[in-house]
């Protein structure tokens, strides 16, 4: 049975005979075309299940190819063929809609197994009739409807099957680590180990861990990358390396090799290095501070993660997810948040990003005493510029003086810290008008001024 129809396209004739040969061993339908003009003359008269092209074409490109086939047939699927000199070109055709990458000279298991997923994938949303396929259970902590989040998840399907190191950066919080563990989980390394090293611990106790594969252990530790044979490594935070360990890690990712062993009968190690961080490299390895061609091999692919303030549209659903995470079942914790709770939020910048945003919400789930969350359950310093902000809006609605606004401020200030006392004190006003340092008369005018509901 045939595994799709095929079309390759590249100005190689060796190369169109060997990948030709190659896929009909799969039972793959193949035609050829040696120019991008050709190819989009094949692709107006038929239809094909993938088209498998060259990035460097004499005339029309492959990236023009690309959208061509994107625009006549959204179903088919494309991957992109390069040399290392045209890696960055790759992956911008990847940003603009490739399914995947290829790089030349390319082992021929790879190849297949690269091609067949994208086959498999096509099959699987003409069958569904949606637009993308489905996402595995853990790109739900990837939460957001932005164009920004979308592009995101996006590029991390498309960077999976890469075996070119990662680079992925972003500020504090925004979750650098969740990406990098969705790059591991759509790539053919998912079940294997997905080993997180935080760089920024002391010098002392990575230099032994972080020597060549296969070197053997330093005490009763493996090295890191013998600890992620076959899988994913992850540097965290790299910037933080002292230029001794830059170059020892420089070493050890210089020399990736199939798993197994070599012809000179050493151990030889398969794995995919993604960096992580909150520092600008570029900037650090113009400056000395950071090896140029370690940054130079880390930053083969980016990704850049957005503060949550470039995608604040999101907040809604990610206060939600969060409401849901943190929900434990039978806890009768909030499950909602009120328009005036995501109104303070709204107009917050979070520095801290998601990992502030979470952080919040736990802080309010433990304050609130309803199924609703409000302002009050907020930080003290969120809580206090709700009032501020409130406060002014207030008095500006109301055209108010300096004066005036100064008597509103203390009015707000004295009901809310009355209602907090009541309730402290149970409703009993004598004690109540002890703690507030007033006499219960003076107490009673307040509550009937501000209407307090004493019997709550």
């Amino acid at each position: 049975m045939e595994c799709g129809r095929v079309l390759i396209v590249d100005d190689d004739r060796q190369i169109r005979k060997v990948l030709a040969r190659i896929l009909s061993r799969s039972d793959c339908e193949v035609s050829a075309a040696a120019t991008g003009e050709e190819a989009i003359d094949i692709i107006g008269q038929e239809y094909f299940d993938l088209v498998l092209t060259d990035i460097n074409l004499p005339g029309i490109s492959g990236n023009q190819v690309l959208k061509e086939v994107k625009r006549k047939s959204p179903s088919t699927a494309v991957i992109i063929m390069a040399g290392y000199g045209s890696l960055e070109t790759a992956i911008q055709c990847i940003k603009l809609g490739a399914d995947d990458f290829l790089q030349k000279p390319f082992d021929t298991d790879h190849l297949i197994k690269v091609v067949l997923q994208a086959l498999e994938r096509g099959k699987v949303l003409r069958a569904s009739g949606e637009s993308q396929a489905s996402e595995p259970p853990l790109m739900d902590e990837l939460t957001g409807g932005s164009r920004l989040i979308k592009e995101l998840k996006r590029i991390i399907q498309r960077v999976a099957g890469l075996r070119n190191p990662l680079l992925i950066s972003g500020e504090p919080g925004v979750g650098k680590k969740l990406i990098a563990r969705l790059v591991h989980q759509f790539s053919a390394r998912s079940a294997n180990p997905f080993v997180v090293v935080n760089c920024a611990q002391d010098s002392a106790l990575l230099e032994s861990r972080f020597r060549r594969a296969g070197e053997g252990a330093a005490g009763d530790q493996p090295g890191f990358f013998d600890q992620a044979n076959r899988g994913t490594l992850v540097l965290d935070e790299i910037g933080a390396l002292d230029l001794k360990l830059q170059a020892q890690l420089l070493s050890a990712v210089e020399r990736p090799q199939p798993a197994g062993i070599d012809s000179s009968g050493q151990i030889s190690i398969d794995v995919r290095v993604i960096a992580l961080t909150s520092r600008n490299l570029r900037q650090m390895a113009d400056q000395g501070q950071f090896i140029k061609e370690l940054y130079s091999l880390v930053s083969a692919v980016p990704i850049y993660v957005p503060p949550l303030r470039e995608h604040i549209e999101d907040l809604p659903v990610l206060i939600n997810h969060l409401l849901a995470k943190l929900h434990k079942p039978g806890d009768r914790k909030p499950n909602a948040a009120s328009p005036e709770f995501l109104g303070v939020l709204e107009n917050y910048d979070y520095p801290e990003n998601v990992r502030e945003l979470e952080n919040i919400i736990s802080h309010s789930m433990l304050l609130a005493t309803g199924p609703i969350l409000t302002p009050d359950t907020l930080p003290a310093q969120l809580a206090a510029k709700s009032e501020i902000d409130a406060l002014a809006k207030q008095s500006a609605d109301q055209d108010l003086n300096l004066k005036q606004a100064k008597a509103l401020a203390t009015e707000r200030m004295e009901s809310k810290l009355i209602r907090r006392v009541l309730s402290q004190s149970q409703g009993n006003l004598s004690m109540a008008a002890r703690k507030l340092g007033i006499s219960r008369s003076a107490l009673y005018y307040k509550i009937r001024k501000y209407k307090i509901d004493i019997e709550q």
